[in-house]
């Protein structure tokens, strides 16, 4: 059934677990996703990201998320995440997706807000449902202590973490959904083991009442996300870990080049299933519908 952010993350704050987004950029993906929803009685969100467009064009992708969302038995948000510009977050308003997050994270604070606000209320003209980012999950570095063309040290990425005295302020000011924080997490596969800031997940979430939501998930350790989630991550986001997965299953199992794309699908399937699956359970998600 289709659903929005607060149709599965209010739930999830309140009992303490959290609900994971994996991207779909193509049908055998998304199917592998939902199976493994129905399968576990899970909440799921589904969805794309604006730098993913190359991969499965907004337009096309709507043509089957959707209508498989809503055939679900279980509750699907299919979400347009990290919207860098409007103009393709409203397109993705208009083409059905049940939320958006509009990232503006690099803008100045009060151009974020304001950006975050004037889209937040077009989201809720549609019915559905916004994330904003505050501070900014920025990709990861090939080492702990990257140095500028110049040889200067770069800057500590502790300044981009999120202000717990912002947080009030911005989820009030923008009446978004859910909050995307920056706590020592980041895009992509880690290279070196992240260090999340707990405390400051923890202040953040007892000083404002609005789902926080934990980018760059893959990678992380178990004990790190069951940590997060118990002191307040309601949203997870998984990529790296499904894309990886559905390619290591073809190579293994389609090293005959005389094979058609026929036969590499039920094993993509099934790979993105799994590790699917493997993280509901971690995020405590399972049997919660």
């Amino acid at each position: 059934m289709l659903a929005n952010l607060n149709d599965v993350l209010v739930p999830a704050r309140k009992n303490k677990y959290a609900v994971g987004l994996f991207n779909a950029v193509n049908l055998e993906m998304a199917r592998g996703i939902i199976a493994a929803a129905e399968e576990t009685g899970s909440p799921v969100i589904m969805g794309t990201a604006e730098v993913l467009l190359p991969y499965g064009p907004l337009e096309d992708l709507s043509y089957f998320l959707i209508p498989m969302a809503k055939r679900a038995k279980v509750p699907v948000v299919i979400h347009y995440d990290h919207g860098l510009t409007y103009d393709k977050c409203i397109e993705a308003l208009k083409l059905g997706f049940t939320s958006i997050m509009y990232d503006c994270s690099t803008d100045s604070y009060e151009e974020n807000i304001k950006k975050v606000k004037e889209m937040a209320d077009i989201a809720h003209s549609y019915g559905a449902t916004i994330e904003g980012e505050l501070g900014h999950v920025g990709d990861n570095p090939d080492s702990a202590e990257e140095t500028l063309s110049d040889g200067e040290k770069a800057v500590d990425p502790s300044v981009y973490y999120t202000q717990p005295e912002q947080a009030k302020d911005y989820a009030a000011r923008t009446g978004i959904d859910a909050l995307a924080i920056a706590v020592g997490n980041a895009h992509g596969a880690y290279k070196l083991p992240p260090k999340l800031d707990f405390e400051r997940i923890d202040t953040i979430a007892n000083t404002i009442p609005t789902p926080l939501v934990l980018h760059g998930g893959s990678g992380l350790s178990d004990s790190d996300f069951k940590r997060a989630i118990e002191i307040g991550i309601s949203k997870v986001n998984i990529f790296t870990d499904i894309n990886v997965a559905a390619v290591k299953a073809v190579v293994d199992n389609c090293k005959n080049v005389g094979k058609g794309m026929t036969e590499m699908i039920p094993y993509e399937m099934e790979a993105v299933k799994a590790e699917t699956i493997k993280k509901m359970e971690l995020f405590g998600s399972v049997g919660r519908y």
